[in-house]
């Protein structure tokens, strides 16, 4: 086995995130082979003032230019091509080779791949990536879920090339088979709830409160200051800031209001759905990326139901606007706490054993989701691992008391004006059921006996019933009734 002068990593897929990473790699002393099917994306890499990155056009060179045994990264789309590259891939390589998809594949794609590589003798790693073009080249946050031995195997690396927090890389082994593209996959999830709260929100202080652009990017500065410091409201700020040259107004303004997705959201509220766990702030926001592709059918119901938005009256405005900043924050920590909770019940059907301190440590730099709140997560499962839910942490649970007014206040007041605001409303109404007792959902178990036989259970009494529930002298108790 020559290993001389051979590469530490291949890279299948050149584009930006691709050629990124690669660059990283070469820049924290690893050498790197890259390979594309596109000539110029090949091209490209071989022009970059690097002597640690090549760029092959040929599968078997760039397998043969790797050391053994090899590891090879792929950053293709998610979907079918992957298991055509993979299918190539087994051509060339030997048993012992390591195969990494840090692609956004589905977590049952990776489930399915993992196991028919294992029986071949191939390692592999879904491994989520997150942190877009410019985490790729700068630092991710990486979360790599196989066999533990083979994330051993590349680990030195991940380590390097991963975001720097306070010392600590932003990558660890998240667990077996298929645990890091469902880790990835909710991190998504909870990206669509944050960015639906944080686009409501515009809609308020634009609609509600006729703030200016300049008057919203100040609000999201001010914000971005204190506990709600995140990603998200940092380039959000920098939006409302935003104008080409020679243009009067902010770029936003021209951009259509039609949100494209391409598809973890739906699938973190199909997993969670299939888990019979509810996750319904994220589950409305992808439903509201959904509804606004309805362009055209929009416009003509806003023509029917015309609905004023109506300015608040300026002695309202105070103390409304104060209030949006905690509600924001409850609604914020209802997105993390939901994902987290998805967490532990797939952690237990799946058979990950996800360490969920963990996973908030590494998403404190590097990916989208990253935020201030996080080391509040952290320190709440470093408490208390076994947490089932991180309303049940007393700081948090502590904040979150403090802000209900607040979110009330929020949530009605924008009903009233006719903006919606169903993220904010979605937040409220779960909490207002997960701290309910009692649900009035006896009444939906009685309707489901009584027109499918489906049984119910009794309140302290043991077994399964069902009732005959049309009386025989139904309309005798009517007339004396």
């Amino acid at each position: 086995m020559d290993n001389k002068n051979k590469n530490a990593i291949g890279m299948i897929g050149l584009g930006t995130m691709g050629s990124n990473l690669l660059e990283n790699i070469a820049e924290h002393g690893f050498s790197g082979s890259g390979y594309d099917i596109d000539t110029n994306k090949v091209d490209a890499l071989n022009k970059l003032d690097s002597e640690k990155i090549t760029g092959f056009s040929d599968m078997g060179d760039f397998i043969e230019s790797l050391k053994s045994p090899k590891i090879v990264m792929l950053l293709v789309p998610a979907g079918e091509i992957v298991d055509t590259v993979i299918d190539q891939l087994k051509k060339h390589l030997e048993k012992g080779d390591l195969i990494i998809d840090g692609g956004n594949s589905h977590f049952t794609d990776t489930e399915r791949r993992y196991k028919a590589l294992e029986q071949k003798g191939f390692h592999f790693i879904g491994m989520g990536v997150s942190g877009g073009e410019e985490g790729a080249r700068k630092g991710p946050s990486l979360m790599p879920g196989g066999a533990k031995e083979a994330y051993k195997q590349v680990e030195p690396i991940l380590k390097k090339i991963a975001a720097q927090v306070e010392g600590d890389p932003m990558v660890a082994y998240m667990g077996d088979r298929s645990a890091g593209h469902f880790v990835k996959m909710v991190h998504n999830g909870i990206e669509y709830a944050i960015m639906q709260l944080i686009s409501e929100t515009y809609e308020i202080l634009k609609s509600g409160l006729n703030y200016t652009d300049s008057q919203i990017h100040d609000v999201f500065k001010k914000w971005n200051e204190g506990r709600l410091e995140s990603y998200l409201l940092d380039i959000t700020r920098d939006i409302f800031a935003y104008r080409k040259e020679g243009e009067d107004t902010i770029l936003l303004e021209t951009i259509r209001d039609q949100a494209k997705a391409k598809g973890t959201g739906k699938w973190t509220s199909q997993a969670a759905m299939d888990l019979h766990l509810p996750v319904p702030i994220i589950d409305i926001a992808v439903a509201m990326r959904d509804l606004s592709t309805f362009k055209k059918l929009r416009t003509n119901a806003s023509q029917v139901y015309s609905t004023p938005k109506h300015i608040m009256k300026s002695e309202d405005q105070k103390a409304f606007f104060s209030a949006l900043e905690p509600a924001f924050y409850f609604a914020m920590v209802s997105a993390y706490a939901q994902g987290m909770h998805l967490f532990s019940r797939a952690s237990q059907e799946f058979d990950y054993n996800l360490n969920l301190k963990l996973i908030a440590n590494i998403w404190r730099g590097g990916c989208i989701i990253r935020s201030k709140f996080l080391k509040n997560i952290y320190a709440a499962y470093q408490k208390k691992p076994d947490l089932t839910h991180l309303f049940l942490d007393g700081s948090i649970q502590n904040n979150l008391q403090e802000c209900i007014p607040a979110v009330r206040k929020v949530v009605s007041r924008t009903a009233l004006q006719g903006i919606a605001t169903p993220a904010f409303s979605a937040a409220l109404n779960y909490f207002d059921n997960f701290r309910s007792e009692s649900m009035p959902t006896n009444l939906i178990q009685a309707q489901r006996d009584y027109f499918g036989s489906h049984t119910y259970e009794l309140k302290g009494k043991k077994g399964v019933f069902h009732s005959k529930w049309v009386m025989e002298n139904k309309e005798e108790i009517e007339e004396k009734s």
